[in-house]
């Protein structure tokens, strides 16, 4: 990409993790030096040792660290940087951020300021899009408080969505179909979106829409540079979502044919051109059954589903912000950019979907992706902390291939291959929602994850039977020469039974039929400490051998389902129960923070508040007692 403007010399990244990671990349490929920021939380993390320079910001908090515009800023300086990457979330969004740092003499590598203030705002963006002559969803753009707000949403009707006015990424965020969505009332409802958004944004304005919950999420990748020229990139289709945020990207989108994209990709232009935009955006849509669509938003930031963009058109995005950043145009014109194939992205997070998504901590034993034919980008490694401080989000693993239907098979393959021990992660839900046939039909829609109930996948008895026999090798054998093992993959159980036939090993997987297990050259099985990694040809498999772990879940179980425990190290925010209070089987008891999410904590079953251990705003930690329960009277 040519251009005359030179690059900064130094560019501080305002962000953490895998994001963080990703720009570096950019970086240094462009001999561009990275300056890396870090909590105390983070001293030690795989961005702060791959960046030139690191400084540090504050506390593990995000309000004391990678919040803190004025810590952030003057790292900058200290730093000798002559720009800043805001990355996506924290401080991403916000105007006053960018103003700070553009004040300071330094680079602003976003959208300026003002542009922010208009699109990054959801009431001012549905006015700016509607002006521009895109279709936008029936609202209320008035927020006069949480009474005010949820008489106004009673008169408008159920189903809606509350969301955060600033900020995106499905924090502050409620979807009301029903009254039973909303078992506090209205107004609780209103209280818990307004809380989450001013913790995750600063700001806690929200902003009321009709639900639209049959649409799909379509979005518009755009780029601008400062002398007005703007392209779009093409869509991503992120329609499988739980709480409202992405779980699984792909473009193109399934549902949206050449006519249409170009459709979609003028309105997303016009929106931007009508602010002013500089730099990378996406601009978001509800697409409905009948071909008709509504604008949603504008992120005006680079997303987290950036990949499978720079997958199928060959660009690199990072690269594109830094050099329209620093003056220079657009090195393409819109008809010379050729969307080419299908990629697929699929985000793991350490949280639990048996329980309601709860995220998961701990030290991770073993965290490496095993299949080098897709693009991993990851936050942390082997050996690392993962904390209740910040997003659960742990990689992104995005495969690219000629059809949809490669793209689906290599998509499954790589995720089999991932090694993660230590937390609860979702690979085994992605993997089969990945070869659901609803999702193999491109038949999904946004509320598609939270209505269905998930297939177990079938096992894979022949990779089973490979790591079991491998075993042998350890002296895992039993003195009548037959072996039993439990396998996890993905956190599914398998249970191998193995013996040496007349013709061979023979297994049996999960009470199943013992068949000849397919021990040859094909087949190869590295055993180690933690499980075993089974290869056919290019294909991988991790299973991890199974230890005794006892959840939280439980051991609440265990102590008669009368006690509320914390799922994890959070923060109060609520507890709205006093010793001496009737309470029935799933009333909301309390609310912690943490990972900038917030947590209902609910009665296990009707009873009497007999003790609270914990107040509002105090911090608690794993496990930690909060609530116990006695018989009704």
């Amino acid at each position: 990409m040519p251009g005359t403007v030179r690059l900064p010399q130094r560019v501080l990244i305002a962000n953490r993790g895998e994001i963080a990671l990703r720009i570096i990349r950019t970086c240094r490929r462009l001999d561009v030096q990275a300056v890396a920021v870090y909590s105390d939380a983070d001293r030690a993390a795989p961005h702060v040792d791959a960046a030139d320079e690191a400084m540090r910001i504050g506390p593990a908090p995000a309000s004391e660290s990678y919040l803190n515009v004025e810590a952030i800023v003057g790292a900058a300086l200290e730093s000798g940087a002559g720009a800043v990457h805001p990355g996506y979330g924290f401080l991403s969004e916000r105007a006053d951020f960018a103003r700070a740092v553009l004040d300071a003499g330094l680079i602003w590598i976003g959208p300026p300021p003002e542009v922010i203030d208009a699109l990054g705002d959801k009431v001012a963006a549905r006015r700016l899009a509607a002006g521009a002559g895109v279709p936008v969803a029936d609202g209320l753009e008035t927020d006069e408080g949480d009474a005010a707000l949820a008489d106004a949403i009673a008169k408008l009707g159920l189903p809606v969505m509350v969301k955060a006015a600033a900020g995106g990424g499905g924090r502050g965020m409620r979807l009301l179909r029903t009254e039973d969505d909303a078992p506090d009332g209205l107004e609780a409802a209103v209280a818990g979106a307004r809380r989450e958004a001013a913790s995750a944004f600063g700001d806690g304005r929200l902003l009321v829409e009709r639900a639209l919950s049959e649409g799909r999420h379509v979005e518009v990748q755009v780029m601008f540079d400062a002398q007005g020229n703007g392209v779009h990139l093409g869509e991503r289709d992120c329609s499988v979502q739980r709480r409202r945020q992405k779980v699984i990207e792909e473009s193109p989108s399934p549902a949206v044919d050449d006519s249409l994209r170009r459709e979609l990709g003028d309105a997303a232009l016009r929106v931007c051109s009508a602010a002013g935009y500089v730099g990378a955006g996406t601009v978001e849509f509800l697409l409905m059954p009948d071909g008709t669509y509504v604008f949603l938003e504008v992120n005006a930031r680079i997303q987290v589903e950036h990949p499978v963009t720079e997958a199928i058109t060959g660009l690199d995005l990072i690269e594109m912000q830094l050099r329209v950043a620093a003056g220079q145009p657009l090195p393409i014109r819109q008809d010379e950019i050729a969307f080419r194939g299908h990629a697929i992205e699929t985000r793991i997070y350490a949280e639990d979907p048996s329980r309601d998504y709860v995220p998961s901590t701990g030290r991770l034993r073993w965290f490496e992706p095993q299949d080098s034919r897709a693009r991993h980008d990851t936050g942390p490694r082997s050996g690392d902390v993962v904390t209740a401080y910040y997003d659960p989000m742990l990689a992104k693993t995005i495969v690219h291939a000629t059809t949809r239907g490669e793209a689906l098979q290599r998509a499954t393959e790589a995720l089999d291959a991932w090694a993660i021990d230590g937390v609860t992660t979702n690979l085994d839900q992605l993997a089969t929602i990945l070869e659901s046939d609803d999702f193999r039909d491109g038949a999904v829609d946004i509320g598609w994850l939270e209505r269905i109930e998930l297939e177990d996948r079938d096992a894979p008895c022949d990779a089973l039977a490979v790591a079991a026999v491998a075993e042998s090798e350890r002296g895992a054998w039993r003195s009548s020469g037959e072996l039993s093992r439990a396998y996890l993959l993905h956190g599914r159980r398998h249970v191998v039974e193995a013996r040496r036939g007349p013709e061979g090993w023979l297994a049996a997987v999960d009470g199943a039929s013992a068949q000849t297990a397919p021990i040859g050259r094909e087949w190869a099985a590295d055993v180690s400490g933690d499980g075993v990694v089974v290869s056919h040809g290019e294909r991988r498999w991790v299973f991890l051998r199974e230890r005794r772990r006892r959840t939280a879940a439980a051991r609440s179980r265990a102590a008669g389902a009368n006690v509320v425990r914390a799922p994890m190290p959070g923060t109060m925010i609520e507890v709205l129960v006093e010793v001496g209070d009737e309470v029935e089987a799933g009333q909301t008891l309390a609310v912690m923070e943490a990972m900038k999410m917030e947590h209902l904590l609910t009665a296990p079953n009707a009873g009497v508040v007999t003790a609270v251990h914990t107040s509002t705003g105090a911090s608690v930690d794993e496990d930690a007692v909060l609530i116990e329960l006695g018989a009704a009277t």
